[in-house]
């Protein structure tokens, strides 16, 4: 494609002159300008080649001196689109990228996309003349900025990619508590897609579908961010007004009430996500230890006396039976919901593990609290790409799909409900979910029932026994939760079977 080098020296001046604020900052005073780089000297004609030249080892330079971390803190509400636009034409036109490149990009277009020229421009919709959706505005307004740069072909691998982010951005915008986002993996998967899209990540069509999960994550996250800080923070003054100064334990370190009040909400969001995702996990190990056990509820318990030499200790929390039958019948399409949206979660997870993981550890699943072990069959379903076949084998996959996640929540859920005997609360909220998982883990050995039984009729027993292992791990622990919210007897752990 030919070049117009007063265009591109147009362009890559623009860089500089943002790059070279940006780092005024951190050199405390001007940043010194190569000679024949000076705003004066580009405003001339002569040697424009030689000057390029010059200008692009100058650009890579200042490339290596800036991070995407500056770069996302630099662009603010008050920053010039047509700014933006430069830098990403700048990105986008390099021959060779670099990892930084990218990330850079990322966060140019996802700017872009925020500030839109008009108002609304991105949100405006139309059909083509034959009836077909059109291209998105973004994505045309992608177009048009890198209408004069080389663009790689986008292969069907990375297309396939890209139609992933939708169901991402869907699954985002379902969460409603910090602690679930980031432990998800969802901020780890999507670094992941983006690297495997390699070069093609430059192309119009992959910013514009990437620009919009970021605005959309990005929402998300502050929100939920903001809403756990706050809730540390009503915990923090009201421990405080009671004299209390130790919140809480997280890593072994006693969290204060100074320590709270120094949280910088803005400065963290600030940073980029990568780089600051410790501290992120740390606010939210701090919620979940509050949740746990509130230090409010410690301050208001009497005073115990100290125990005499000799005596026994005080015995575990005593609940009375549950009447699991009533529960059952009671359980409401909202509380079913709910859960068939966890365990969609759960069923996207493993499914992201076991298509990435070396096939030698795929089988081992690492879970929240414990390793979830799949069958061979499993493992092999989740890799399955005919699960939308209306078929037998499509038919056997989406069984065992379900049943482990199945198996995976109610393992969860006993775990949670041991960690909440203390707390009643909490231990009712988890009790609750178990019930309802037991009706579901109902409705989803009935079916692998029927499956066997159309199986069994074609003689396919291998894939009648694969069902058959699966179905007896989901009764197992299920029996578990029975026996446990029953309280028969002393519940075994749930985990030591995942293991």
């Amino acid at each position: 494609m030919a070049e117009d080098p007063k265009w591109e020296l147009a362009i890559l001046a623009t860089v500089q002159g943002f790059y070279e604020k940006l780092l005024q900052e951190s050199v405390e005073g001007e940043v010194p300008v190569p000679a024949g780089l000076e705003t004066v000297s580009l405003q001339g004609d002569d040697d424009v080649a030689g000057t390029l030249g010059t200008m692009r080892r100058w650009l890579r330079l200042l490339d290596m001196a800036t991070s995407p971390a500056m770069l996302r803190h630099a662009f603010t509400d008050e920053t010039d689109p047509e700014i933006a636009e430069a830098m990403l034409r700048y990105f986008v036109r390099k021959k060779e990228h670099t990892e930084s490149d990218r990330d850079k990009t990322d966060i140019v277009c996802t700017f872009l996309y925020r500030h839109p020229r008009v108002p609304g421009q991105w949100e405006q919709r139309g059909y083509g003349l034959d009836g077909s959706l059109p291209l998105s505005p973004f994505e045309i307004a992608m177009i048009e900025i890198l209408a004069d740069a080389e663009l790689p072909l986008l292969p069907e691998e990375h297309l396939q990619i890209l139609r992933r982010f939708d169901s991402l951005e869907e699954q985002v915008t379902r969460f409603r508590d910090f602690n679930a986002l980031l432990e998800s993996g969802i901020i780890q998967t999507v670094r992941q897609l983006k690297q495997s899209l390699e070069n093609s990540f430059f192309h119009p069509g992959v910013l514009a579908t990437i620009a919009p999960y970021n605005a959309a994550f990005g929402a998300k996250f502050d929100e939920l961010f903001r809403d756990a800080s706050r809730e540390i923070k009503t915990f923090a003054n009201d421990l405080e007004e009671q004299g209390g100064t130790i919140l809480g334990s997280v890593d072994g370190v006693d969290v204060t009430v100074d320590h709270v009040k120094s949280m910088d909400e803005n400065g963290l969001l600030r940073l980029d996500y990568s780089n600051a995702l410790e501290k992120f996990h740390r606010v939210s190990r701090l919620k979940q230890a509050l949740e746990q056990k509130p230090p409010l509820k410690r301050l208001g318990k009497a005073v115990r006396p100290a125990a005499k030499p000799g005596a026994k200790a005080s015995p575990a929390v005593i609940r009375p039976p549950l009447n699991l039958k009533a529960m059952r019948k009671a359980v409401t399409p909202q509380q079913l919901a709910a859960e068939e949206t966890k365990l969609l979660k759960v069923e996207e997870s493993v499914r992201i593990f076991v298509r990435v993981a070396d096939p030698k550890f795929r089988q081992v699943v690492p879970m929240r609290f414990f390793n979830l072990t799949l069958t061979p069959a499993e493992a092999d379903a989740y890799c399955a790409d005919y699960l939308e076949e209306k078929s037998l084998r499509a038919g056997v996959a989406r069984v065992l799909l379900r049943v482990v996640a199945v198996n995976a929540r109610v393992i969860t859920e006993l775990e949670e409900l041991k960690r909440a005997n203390n707390s009643p609360s909490l231990w009712k909220l988890h009790a609750d979910s178990l019930v309802a998982l037991l009706e579901i883990a109902n409705n989803a050995a009935e079916n692998a029932k029927r499956v066997c039984s159309l199986a069994s009729q074609r003689g396919e027993t291998q894939q009648v026994e694969e069902v058959e292992t699966s179905l007896k791990k989901l009764r197992d622990y299920t029996g578990i939760a029975e026996t446990m919210l029953a309280g028969s007897v002393e519940a075994k752990s749930a985990a030591a079977g995942a293991d």
